[in-house]
């Protein structure tokens, strides 16, 4: 008698995002999952009704928490109660409702400006609440908080297994490449592929260039994410600290603003000259996570720096009309 596989159904909240589209690509290759993907209007996540009744209709076995509203730091100032509100929002009725129908496996995806500002440095899971948040996020960083505690409290008091992953900086296709409301790869691999159709002569780099910051490629992200949401239990309890409420992603390497800067000219093939404006702001001069947790769950990231700036820009050069204006 032959046997049957049992299919998973997997709804991947934020699908067309960064993260989630990745995590549905990596998804799609695997023969006993089918995936459950709404669009927003098809399925409205900051209704409580609207969600409660997906969960109850389709008979969900796994959640993929990719959905949130993002933007930079021009963004987080202007708007911080939309960003508050519509996290909290997508977040409380993704996992309740996932509760309610009896969902017990869900990934929530979180930030790494979560953990304070002035965190020591590589940042350990343990930092969390443990000092003043960086001014500007602070409302999405509540909210992502937030969202870590839920799904630690569903764990505690009805034994679901809800686990959450907090991503250093990311970068990689479907990434966002506004010229003014990108983050730091995309924005520097648009200016740089511009200074080069344009011959340029030089690009300017705000700051002095010696701020250290970690890079994963988000097709690394997404593997990290299938991996965590499928360690066994048992396995999960014995790799992390008792009552530990979340994992950090990310590859425990940085590198200078500078480095990335000049790898960055060298992947698009811009021939000017790079320099650093040091009259600009630089931030923290260092933001890099403690991934010892995963690493002893058993998963190590596997795309290099040059090697995931090298795909990426030629993801942009054929998705570039996307990106004009």
């Amino acid at each position: 008698m032959a046997s049957t596989t049992v299919v998973k159904r997997i709804f991947v909240a934020g699908h067309n995002g960064m993260v989630g589209s990745a995590i549905v690509r990596q998804l799609q290759q695997q023969d006993n999952v089918e995936l459950v993907l709404r669009s927003r209007s098809e399925l409205n996540l900051l209704s409580q009704a609207d969600v409660q009744a997906f969960f109850q209709q389709e008979k969900i076995d796994q959640v993929y928490l990719a959905a949130a509203k993002v933007g930079g730091i021009i963004a987080n100032n202007t708007y911080p109660a939309d960003f508050i509100y519509e996290n909290l929002m997508i977040e409380c009725n993704i996992i309740h409702s996932a509760h309610v129908a009896g969902v017990n496996d869900l990934v929530f995806l979180g930030s790494s400006c979560i953990y304070p500002k002035l965190a020591e440095q590589p940042m350990q899971e343990s930092a969390l609440l443990t000092g003043t948040l960086e001014p500007t996020n602070e409302p999405y960083a509540v909210a992502k908080i937030a969202g870590i505690k839920l799904c630690e409290s569903y764990n505690r008091q009805y034994g679901r297994n809800y686990r959450s992953v907090m991503p250093t900086n990311l970068y990689g296709e479907n990434d966002n490449f506004h010229p003014n409301n990108s983050h730091v790869i995309p924005a520097l691999m648009r200016r740089f592929h511009e200074a080069k159709l344009n011959n340029t002569p030089e690009v300017a780099v705000w700051g002095s260039g010696k701020p250290m910051r970690e890079f994963l490629h988000v097709d690394d992200m997404a593997a990290a994410s299938i991996f965590v949401a499928n360690v066994s239990q048992e396995t999960y309890e014995s790799c992390t600290e008792p009552m530990l409420s979340h994992i950090n992603v990310g590859t425990g390497v940085d590198c200078t603003i500078a480095e990335l800067a000049l790898t960055m000219a060298e992947v698009v093939g811009y021939q000017g000259n790079v320099t650093f404006d040091a009259t600009k702001p630089d931030g923290a001069p260092r933001k890099l996570m403690n991934v010892d947790t995963l690493k002893r769950l058993g998963w190590s990231y596997t795309i290099e720096l040059k090697d995931g700036l090298a795909s990426t820009y030629k993801w942009f050069l054929a998705h570039q009309d996307d990106f004009r204006g």
